[in-house]
């Protein structure tokens, strides 16, 4: 996400780290470059020019001129701001009483209904809470076999009438949902058109019969500046508590997510950064302003890997690899554990200081299966005592799966390197120079 405005960005940032005085001469330079690259990843433009004016501002004030690094201190203003566009604080989610309500609402085809199911999955993964999943889009076709489905893959029960009246379905659940305990119920309604009167009257009459502690409204983040026009609408028939921006891990320009909360006064409370249910995380402004000018997000990869990390078994490895005792049943738990973090290449993006050519590539998950599919092929003794393979054994595995004695001859050399570096690690020394 971001990635061209990203790149536009950090430019911008390396040409003013070169200044050794900043004037409104070199200022303007860059402040060009900067309102370009705002305007082209569709920013709204009064949003663009209100910003771009705080920056000027700023960077040719008093603290700045007396800076020893005025190109660092040009670089904190750019932060604060893109921080103050997106929202200032992290808005969290408002949630009171037995259960809370949370109601969802948007588009048609706006990613609602998987939104439901992810946002689900996560308060029950992240608060240890039992949520209910509530069908009351009774118009499109199949919307309710959708959510059922997504209810069945989770594990989460649904409750549904099937096309009965969206307010009394939804009274019904919460009464079901206090009879049976449930901490959330989560309210799936009709994707419509902020113009449609008659739609939108009914979401009226759910809000006033259940008085939910949200009102989500989803939003396509391929929509565009769209996406301003339509939250407006939803707001002024509806008290909007925030926004879920999904589709962020597509081809998107991002200039909806910097320019909502500026004009509409609607938080960006969550962000769907890619297809499977566990992809949904809460929105940050300063940790989405770092990643925007490369700086990494290194809070979001500590906590990715806090919720899906077996502690004990890393623990362990960590343990033997300081004790210089590594072998490929560490380097397996290792892999598996990594895998659970997700794609790799968005783990890069995170990590600070990471170069645009690293940031930029792209790894095969094939791969990955592959080197996994070499170890599970040795014996437990093998993996034990990587020593013992020779010529033999590599054919024996390489026919169990169905990998060449080359990609084996190339796992064992990077085992050797690892090992190496952990020998270096236990004496106290650095494997390379910082």
């Amino acid at each position: 996400m971001f990635e061209s405005l990203g790149d536009r960005l950090q430019s911008a940032v390396n040409k003013i780290k070169g200044y050794g005085k900043i004037t409104e001469d070199n200022i303007s330079d860059v402040t060009r470059e900067i309102r370009l690259a705002l305007l082209e990843a569709d920013v709204n433009y009064k949003v663009v020019k209100e910003f771009i004016n705080n920056v000027k501002e700023k960077a040719l004030g008093e603290e700045v001129a007396k800076s020893l690094k005025p190109g660092e201190m040009f670089v904190k203003i750019l932060k604060d701001e893109l921080v103050e566009l997106l929202g200032g604080q992290q808005a969290p989610l408002y949630t009171s009483g037995n259960p809370s309500i949370l109601m969802m609402v948007g588009l048609q085809g706006s990613g609602k209904t998987t939104s439901i199911g992810k946002l689900a999955l996560r308060l029950r993964k992240k608060n240890r809470k039992n949520p209910l999943l509530v069908a009351c889009d009774v118009y499109r076709p199949a919307a309710i076999d959708q959510l059922k489905e997504i209810g069945k893959q989770l594990n989460i029960e649904v409750y549904s009438e099937g096309k009965g009246n969206p307010v009394e379905i939804s009274k019904n659940a919460i009464k079901y949902a206090k009879e049976n305990k449930f901490d959330y119920v989560l309210i799936d309604t009709a994707g419509r058109l902020h113009i449609d009167e008659e739609l939108m009257q009914e979401l009226n009459n759910i809000n006033e019969e259940v008085k939910p502690n949200e009102i989500l409204l989803v939003i396509d983040s391929m929509m565009g500046q769209d996406a301003i026009n339509v939250i407006e609408g939803f707001n002024s028939s509806l008290p909007l508590t925030g926004a879920i921006l999904t589709k962020l891990d597509g081809d998107t320009r991002g200039g909806a997510a910097l320019s909502i909360r500026h004009l509409t006064n609607v938080p960006i409370k969550f962000i769907g950064i890619s297809e499977k249910m566990d992809g949904l995380d809460e929105f940050y402004p300063e940790r989405m302003a770092t990643r925007i000018l490369g700086m990494g997000d290194i809070m979001t990869m500590i906590e990715k890997a806090e919720e899906v990390i077996d502690q004990d078994e890393a623990m362990k490895t960590a343990k033997r690899m300081q004790q210089g005792k590594f072998d490929f049943e560490d380097f397996l738990s290792m892999l598996k554990q990594v895998r659970k973090l997700g794609p790799l290449e968005n783990l890069i993006k995170l990590i600070p200081g990471m170069p645009k050519e690293a940031r930029n590539i792209k790894i095969n998950p094939k791969d990955m299966a592959h080197i996994e599919a070499i170890m599970l092929s040795m014996t437990p003794y093998e993996r034990a005592h990587p020593e013992c393979l020779k010529n033999s054994r590599k054919l024996r595995i390489s026919k169990g799966c169905n990998r060449p004695v080359e990609e084996i001859n190339r796992l064992l050399k990077q085992y050797e390197e690892m090992k190496k570096m952990m020998k270096q690690l236990k004496n106290g020394k650095m494997p390379f120079k910082m």
